[in-house]
């Protein structure tokens, strides 16, 4: 039992440090040049051939229809998702960015109902309203303030839509580890995501070839940075998940955003820090009292 709690804990504790870094390495490439839908794609190509590795001794008859279908939809809304949050991360701060993923956890338990019949308590919607109400600090540091105005903006809605998208994969995700088991799960991941990632590339017609054309030593090591971090980041969310709720994994995974507001003031320059973090700790023991309350 103390062996199981330190592996999840471990599992958690890396996930809260990896997701940030993710995303500045993210913006960092965008600033560079890269094409968002690009980059996603080449996080998840590499991430696919290395997954082979894992399961290249598998027998694919082995695996029920429900593995296929959950991961075939699993990977049209984890290859969307993730290219709406490099986009939303080229158009917007992270300091701000960050923190709106806390309504990932809200996201996570409803479909989680409608899924999986996972019922939150009421310290787990009490968590909830933290969250909006920490989430009204942060936003409120923007020009358009926390207001509908700032919802009609193009970072706001890629971010959005992000966490609808993998919040539903979230829960997804859960559901292929239930058919399969970790490493197929990853595997499964990586090589949809890598698919679909490619067909919507090709329909918003972004050169891959240009893309690749803009490669320098800088950006080769971020992208292997990314992909290290990604990695990380893919394999211990389906370790939590396998041993968590998916409504309290995900509220519990929005203690990264004290990290991202402190990162994107001190690699990007963002504003008003303090507010910030006033906001962020808010939504924090929003998620806290979601765990620990449960």
């Amino acid at each position: 039992m103390f062996s199981f709690i330190n592996i999840t804990l471990f599992a958690v504790i890396i996930r809260i440090l990896v997701n940030p870094f993710s995303n500045v390495l993210q913006k960092q490439i965008t600033i560079k040049g890269q094409h968002p839908l690009f980059i996603n794609l080449f996080t998840y190509v590499a991430l696919a051939l290395i997954s082979i590795l894992l399961v290249h001794d598998i027998s694919i008859s082995s695996l029920d229809s429900s593995f296929w279908w959950y991961s075939i939809a699993g990977g049209i809304t984890g290859a969307l998702g993730n290219g709406f949050i490099i986009k939303a991360l080229e158009k917007g701060d992270l300091s701000v960015l960050g923190p709106i993923n806390a309504y990932k956890s809200i996201v996570g338990m409803l479909f989680a109902f409608i899924i999986i019949r996972e019922v939150p308590n009421t310290w787990g919607f009490l968590g909830m309203a933290l969250i909006i109400i920490g989430s009204y600090f942060v936003l409120d540091t923007t020009e358009e303030k926390f207001s509908w105005q700032l919802f009609k903006t193009p970072a706001i809605q890629y971010r959005l839509a992000a966490l609808i998208l993998t919040g539903i994969q979230a829960v997804l995700d859960k559901k292929v580890i239930e058919h399969s088991n970790l490493e197929i799960a990853f595997a499964g991941w990586s090589i949809f995501g890598a698919g679909f990632s490619f067909v919507f590339i090709l329909f918003t017609k972004v050169s891959i070839n240009q893309e690749i054309n803009k490669f320098n030593t800088s950006i080769l090591l971020k992208y292997v940075l990314l992909v290290t971090t990604v990695g990380l980041m893919l394999a211990s969310t389906n370790y939590t998940l396998s041993h968590m709720p998916v409504g309290y994994a995900l509220a519990l995974f929005q203690l990264s955003i004290l990290l991202s507001v402190v990162l994107g003031h001190r690699l990007f320059n963002e504003l008003h820090l303090a507010k910030k973090l006033i906001g962020a700790s808010i939504m924090i023991i929003g998620s806290a009292m979601i765990i620990l309350l449960k």
